[in-house]
């Protein structure tokens, strides 16, 4: 990842546009401190490690009993 200055930035967009286009991250400061980060924009979600976390996440919790309470306990109680 580079770092670059908002002035900088400003007058080398094109260049910035072509880096990032082959998958470089570019963070853009202002006096010294991060602003903003370019990245590609065709960088999205891989559905199958989403998918894969989330099945983890529902097979640690099933079972799960909070102090002695289930969750379905908990909600009940909730309701009026």
């Amino acid at each position: 990842m580079s770092e670059i200055g908002a002035f900088e930035a400003k007058n080398t967009l094109g260049t910035l546009l072509d880096r990032v286009e082959h998958g470089e991250e570019i963070v853009i400061t202002r006096r010294g401190r991060p602003v903003a980060r370019l990245v590609p924009a065709d960088r999205g979600h891989d559905q199958a490690k989403a998918r894969a976390a989330a099945e983890r996440i529902i097979a640690r919790s099933k079972g799960m009993r909070l102090g002695g309470i289930g969750l379905k306990e908990l909600i009940d109680e909730g309701r009026p």
